[in-house]
Parts: structure tokens; sequence; C-alpha cells
């Protein structure tokens, strides 16, 4: 069985190895691999030096945690059946546990012993075939086919957009307006969830592509390219997803009152600029403004990204893949280029 393996701490250290072929245990799916998402987590993780954890007494790690794949094997009573199409749930609780992940919220762990598949001391979703514990596996509707493959991206969004509905809770307002930034995989999903909510959606990013461009208005939203002071809007809900450093603190001072921004986007800490942290706290404090950040997805936001996905025009779906690469050309993917949305590698190749 063929895998993706990386060193992490040791950049370019990418290849496909032979492993031996995965045993369920108790309790788990045995699954044939069908797609794996890339994105800017295994980027860091290839490509850096100080992102990416193997298992204990391991060197590598098999990467890959935005997973699809057709199950295989499914022990009895488990709700699993050959030929289910099956997504895997990322994180895992950490061992203590903590309150959270006590209470099935490894989300929002708090001492950072969480694991997560192909990203922290567990090898994730880029094999042939591998295992799941059915606990964690996600099925979904067979209709979406290769498309399931961007569930795990989507539940990050179900996760960031539940936390924002949770904040207007605080008073009898509710949103009308919404500001995107940034129009890569994350952007465009916190566009459809904002549209799916009957939401006036602008989606703002640096680069004016046209396919980004078409795929924001076939949604229903309007797409804004350049600078954000030349779009005249005062959201009620920012989702920040480029993680431009000063973007960031040039949104505090454009939302309108009793607004929520959600940032998602992580700065690559190496940005150094001016900021007018008192009119930041101006705004924040005479406007009721709440910010706040978001990671990683529960098991319930998978069910609610399925739900999303299910209510999605499949040709819209379709257009966000915008390129499959086999498993010997992974870092290939990882580089991307002008244009790409979701690239994607077919482990049946």
């Amino acid at each position: 069985m063929k895998a993706i393996m990386v060193v992490p701490g040791r950049a370019g250290d990418v290849r496909v190895e032979d492993l031996p072929e995965p045993v369920p245990g108790p309790g788990e799916l045995l699954v044939q691999g069908r797609l794996l998402g890339i994105c800017g987590t295994d980027r860091d993780i290839v490509e850096g030096d100080d992102y990416g954890w193997p298992p204990p007494g391991e060197e590598s790690l098999v990467i890959g945690h935005e997973s699809l794949g057709t199950v295989l094997e499914a022990p009895p009573g488990s709700g699993f059946a050959e030929g289910d199409l099956v997504v895997g749930i990322v994180r895992r609780p950490d061992p203590l546990p903590c309150v959270p992940c006590a209470h099935d919220e490894a989300d929002f762990c708090r001492n950072g012993g969480y694991t997560e598949r192909g990203i922290k001391e567990l090898h994730g979703f880029g094999a042939q075939r591998w295992t799941v514990e059915a606990d964690y596996a996600v099925k979904i509707d067979p209709a979406l086919g290769d498309r399931g493959v961007l569930l795990e991206p989507a539940a990050v969004l179900a996760k960031a957009w539940e936390q924002v509905d949770l904040f207007f809770t605080r008073s009898s307002f509710r949103p009308e307006v919404v500001l995107v930034t940034g129009a890569g995989p994350i952007g465009l999903f916190a566009a459809l969830m904002g549209v799916q909510r009957g939401l006036r959606v602008y989606v703002s990013d640096i680069v004016d592509d046209e396919r980004k461009r078409e795929l924001v208005t076939d949604l229903g939203a309007v797409f804004h390219a350049g600078a954000l002071e030349d779009l005249d809007v005062a959201p009620d809900v920012v989702m920040e997803c480029s993680g431009h450093g000063p973007l960031i603190f040039e949104l505090t001072t454009k939302t309108a009152p009793d607004a929520v921004i959600c940032l998602l986007g992580l700065a690559s800490g190496e940005q150094v600029f001016e900021a007018g942290i008192e009119e930041i706290n101006r705004h924040l404090i005479l406007d009721n403004t709440v910010v706040f950040g978001s990671v990683n997805a529960g098991r319930h936001n998978f069910r609610q990204a399925a739900d999303a996905l299910a209510r999605t025009d499949p040709d819209w779906l379709e257009r966000l893949i915008t390129k499959r690469v086999p498993m010997e050309s992974f870092a290939e993917g990882l580089r991307g280029g002008v244009g790409e949305i979701k690239v994607v590698v077919d482990l049946r190749s």
C-alpha cells in the first residue's frame, strides 16, 4: 500500500512509500482512500521547520487531513456498511481529558494535548487505504461523489458560523450584511454559508481572479477586487479568511455597530506594520464589536457542513476542485498555481 510520507521539521522531505496494509481495530472502519485535499496546513508541515508532529517514537508522518474514502469493512452495529462514502474527523481529545475534550469538544481543547490526523501525532489520510474509528467517521450523501473531499474545510466554516450565530443572541439585532475577506476555499465556503442564511454577502480579494469572481457572483454574492477602503459597505459580520495582518486591524474600524468579526486566516507572523491601537480600542468598545478566532471543527460541525454541501449546486462545488494530481505529485500540488482554488490528490492513481 502506498502512502504520502513527510518528516516534520525537515523542509521538503516528502515522498511516497510502501507501507503494510492497515488492519482495523475494534470499532474501526477499513476505508479505501479516494481523494485527499491539500491546504495551507500541509504546506506549513512540508515547507516549514516548526509545524507538524509524527506519532511518538516515529520520524515520519503520513500527511493529509482533508479526506474522502469508501468503506471496505465496517463492524456490525457501527452504522456503516461496505460502499459508504465517508470523511474522517481530524482531531481527537487529549487523554486527561480537559473539560471541553471530556464533553466531545476537542476543537476547544484547553491544554494542547489533543492529537490530529495527518498533523499532530497521528498518521493522516494520505494513503491508499486507512482506518478510522466509527465514532470519528462521517457518512456523506453518495450524490456528492468526489465533491465530498470538500467536507473538512467546509466544517471549519460551519463551526465559525455557529459561533457567529451564538454571538448575535446577545441582543435582538440580527445581521444582514456579511463581508468575507479572501476568496480562497475558506472564503468561498464562508460566502456560501452566508448566502444560505439569507444574508447579503460581499467577498473582497486583493486579486481580480475571473474564476473566483464567477464563483462568488454565481452564489448571488458581490465580488470586490482591490483595496478594502474602496468598498462602500459597513458589515454586520466579517469572516476574515486572508490572514493579512494590516487588514485585520483595518476591519475593526469598518464594521457596523454590534458587529462580529471572525478571524479564520492565520497570519504569517512576519509582517511589521503600524496600527492605531487607541482608535481600534475606541471603535471596539463604543460599537460593541466582538472579535474572535476559530479553528478546527467538532463532530456536529462536520454534519452541519455535510448538510450545507448537500444543499449546494453540485456544479458550483465541482468548480472548486481546480486540479487533481497523483500521489507522486503531492509536492507539486502543494505549490498550487495562479487561479487554483482547491488542489486534490487522487489516491487511486
